[in-house]
């Protein structure tokens, strides 16, 4: 009994010595007038998200990703049932702006019929990147989806090394993000090393560009292409700063900078003031690596997409390939005001950028890449639509290794050891198993873009055109997808020559389907 007694005043003092606590400190108004009770108000709002995604929220009300869509990444992730039964629970008859896939009744593909169908089948880019400016390096990409770039420093190594390994088995790229090219980028998967505007990875003890380091660095990985970093859908038009006491000797060595030192990422370029000092950066970097280079930018003021296609269609300069991001891409961390309304949403950035290499006949002469919630299938198919050849998943393939969208990526606090530094929290991350996860997500990925693409008739992803794609406007009317976005007839697909190629690769690689053969008394 005595020790009952002595737990119980135990416990009554240090709930006597919380509450004087906070009756006497000032910074929190609530718990000086709601002593100790009060603290049930931070509590709640501490574990909220995670009350609304267990408890309260529906199927679709989540942002960024509903509960369906990440059910749908985990299931796949997993080899898992990732079919839905019973219906769709989405509401198609009042949602304006919902896209709709229309199938062919009759087509030149003929969709295999069991559910295996597709999954192991390469499903490459339907262009050769670099070819139209006869680049070195120039190649066709193996996957027309893969990993966008997310820097090791902003993901931990687990996480790094399990994507890259992921690539591998997959056999997609892996793009590096602007940190570098680490020793956890070094695990089988084929890279695009993308330079920012700090340089790392390539530059001197100034953190000035250096080209040798550069050629160096790609001459001994697997390098496949170079992306210059314009901006980030996350933070269009700003820079980022890596504190100190996250740069380890690790992220030093791969981005080239002192250890336990601010990190900072500048808003702008040191070797190009302008779009034509660009090029002539993009052709030095093709010229002396061999690779195809391309951008990746936010869509905002479109002066200087019109300045681009202008010069490249003027003097033979250009770049290989342009990756769009969306407005709503999110892996960097950065203030509201920039995450929520700075630049333009996927699709509507996407179709501009589009129309203005199209007028000017220069669409086809480029690869298209996109970033922004297109690790969907839906989202991806109308990405496809409207002329994208390649698609980028970054968050996607967070949840493909276990990311749970606790939306801390950036307080170094994620609980799964996807985005964060802490020690203890990332070695929970198994890089072997979570490498399975990630390739087994971009090959189900794959593979419903493959069925949907079979669906609308044609062989592959990339020959789907806006005519296959209807936006709802209410309950009773739809507008194609051309005309929600003044296309042109032809544009959105590659060229005739291109077309036919991916065609001819497609039937050999993905077995037609059919069913019983046909009755001696088949008409045709």
């Amino acid at each position: 009994m005595n020790r009952v007694a002595r737990a119980a005043a135990a416990g009554l003092s240090a709930v006597a010595a919380v509450a004087a606590r906070d009756l006497l400190q000032r910074e929190h108004t609530l718990l000086r007038n709601y002593p100790v009770v009060g603290r049930a108000r931070y509590l709640l709002e501490a574990i909220g998200p995670e009350l609304r995604q267990y408890l309260v929220a529906g199927n679709n009300e989540e942002r960024p990703f509903t509960r369906d869509q990440r059910r749908w990444v985990y299931a796949s992730a997993k080899k898992a049932n990732n079919y839905f039964g019973f219906g769709t629970d989405n509401d198609l008859e009042y949602t304006a702006g919902y896209p709709v896939i229309n199938h062919r009744t009759f087509g030149r593909a003929v969709p295999a019929a069991h559910v295996q169908a597709g999954e192991d089948v390469v499903l490459p880019c339907a262009k050769v990147l670099g070819a139209a400016r006869g680049r070195a390096a120039a190649f066709r990409p193996n996957s027309l989806v893969n990993i966008s770039a997310m820097s090791f420093g902003s993901l931990s190594g687990a996480a790094v090394e399990a994507l890259n390994r992921g690539a591998a088995l997959a056999g997609c790229m892996h793009n590096t993000g602007e940190g570098g090219l680490s020793v956890h980028h070094r695990h089988g998967g084929e890279l695009v090393f993308q330079i920012g505007t700090a340089y790392f990875g390539c530059r001197d003890e100034h953190g000035r560009f250096d080209l040798q380091r550069l050629k160096d660095l790609v001459a001994g990985a697997p390098v496949r292409a170079l992306e210059i970093k314009l901006s980030q859908g996350a933070k269009p038009g700003l820079g980022g700063v890596l504190p100190g006491a996250k740069v380890s000797e690790e992220i030093a060595a791969a981005r080239g900078v002192p250890e336990g030192v601010d990190c900072v990422s500048p808003s702008r370029h040191a070797e190009f003031s302008d779009t034509d000092s660009l090029l002539d950066w993009v052709e030095l970097l093709a010229t002396e690596t061999g690779l195809p280079v391309g951008i990746k930018s936010a869509v905002g003021d479109m002066t200087f997409w019109d300045e681009l296609t202008d010069l490249m269609s003027r003097d033979g300069r250009g770049v290989d390939f342009v990756t769009v991001d969306g407005g709503e891409g999110g892996t960097g961390a950065a203030p509201l005001i920039f995450t929520d309304s700075v630049s333009l949403p996927f699709q509507l950035g996407f179709a501009r950028v589009y129309a203005t290499f199209a007028r000017r006949g220069l669409a086809e002469q480029v690869v298209f890449m996109g970033g922004g919630k297109l690790g969907l299938p839906d989202n991806a198919v109308v990405a496809f639509a409207l002329g994208c050849d390649m698609v980028n998943v970054a968050r996607e393939a967070m949840l493909a290794i276990g990311c749970i969208q606790a939306q801390k990526c950036h307080t170094d606090t994620c609980p799964t050891g996807v985005a964060t530094q802490n020690a203890w929290l990332s070695h929970g991350l198994d890089p072997a198993l979570k490498s399975v996860r990630a390739a087994n997500y971009v090959r189900i990925l794959r593979r419903d873009l493959l069925k949907v693409a079979e669906a609308c008739g044609v062989e592959h992803p990339g020959l789907i055109d806006s005519s296959s794609v209807e936006v709802l406007t209410g309950r009773s009317a739809s507008t194609p997808l051309h005309e929600v976005y003044g296309y042109e007839p032809g544009w959105g697909v590659p060229s005739p020559a291109d077309r036919a190629e991916i065609a001819r690769i497609m039937t050999g690689e993905s077995p037609q389907g059919g069913s019983a053969p046909p009755s001696p008394d088949a008409v045709g």
